[in-house]
């Protein structure tokens, strides 16, 4: 049950700041962060359905992908995709939610019309925001409709992008605390991605009276309540053997170099714990 911070439009050399964990079942396949062969997309991948949970649009234009001395082509485009938690199962004919991200930095339309035109009943519940350097946009199919991201810092985790969950409000605290000040002073990454995953790491738990209501059970509630969530035992009987946890924490950046109609530039760190055993 993942959780995603964007600082948008918050500094003028990044116009984009986003923090993502990627909570998942530790046996579902997936491919680490790398350039795709098939596709213009630099992400993860998840192999079972095929799509991604996060991802800018990024296209090799030489052959040998992944040498020292490939070039690479963006256009600025970025995804994100959260599911949504509401105690409806998702159905075996339902489309996968990473699609969503791949179709969309794939896409030549721009975020507000690329969120207008999907179709909402073919997905499980999902949070969607998709943006370039000029406009993000988040959509869900669960009431919310397309909407501009405004400048500044918005945490959406597996409700409604408006909702104050305990582990939305301790991030978004965090980071006003401890990152986008640092960000402020300077803004090369050496300076505060290391702040920045500290604050992802953060495993406290919310009190009973905090936990949010998605028809699961309190303590269900209480182990997912925490921005990022430690190995634990999720629908297995052998209580022993952790299936579920935060499996990747990710920063995406768009950097501006120079003046207003200076050239951007889309990055993506990410780090895999190991206890993600189905990475490749």
């Amino acid at each position: 049950m993942c959780i995603v911070a964007i600082a948008w439009q918050l500094f003028d050399e990044l116009p984009l700041v986003l923090l993502s964990n990627r909570d998942e079942f530790l046996q579902r396949p997936t491919e680490k962060l790398h350039q795709w062969p098939d596709q213009p997309i630099y992400a993860g991948r998840d192999r079972q359905s095929g799509g991604t949970w996060l991802g800018i649009h990024q296209q090799s234009l030489t052959d040998t992908v992944g040498e020292d001395d490939t070039i690479y082509q963006q256009n600025g485009r970025w995804a994100a995709v959260l599911n949504f938690r509401d105690g409806v199962q998702a159905s075996a004919n339902e489309r996968s939610r990473g699609e969503l991200v791949t179709r969309f930095l794939t896409s030549t339309l721009s975020p507000m019309a690329f969120a207008r035109q999907i179709d909402l009943r073919n997905y499980a519940g999902f949070n969607l925001i998709v943006g370039d350097a000029r406009q993000a946009v988040i959509v869900n199919n669960r009431g919310h409709a397309p909407t501009p991201l405004h400048a500044g810092l918005h945490v959406i985790s597996n409700g409604q992008p408006e909702d104050s969950w305990f582990k939305t409000e301790r991030l978004r605290g965090r980071l006003r605390q401890e990152v986008l000040p640092l960000i402020a002073e300077d803004s090369a990454a050496s300076y505060w991605q290391a702040a920045a995953f500290n604050v992802l790491s953060d495993n406290t738990k919310a009190p009973d009276d905090q936990l949010p209501d998605t028809g699961m059970s309190t303590e269900l509630e209480q182990t997912l309540s925490s921005v990022y969530i430690e190995p634990v035992s999720f629908g297995n009987a052998d209580t022993s053997k952790p299936t579920y946890g935060t499996r990747t924490q990710s920063i995406l950046t768009l950097s501006k170099n120079g003046g207003v109609d200076s050239e951007i530039t889309a990055h993506i760190v990410s780090r895999e714990y190991p206890h993600s055993v189905a990475s490749e």
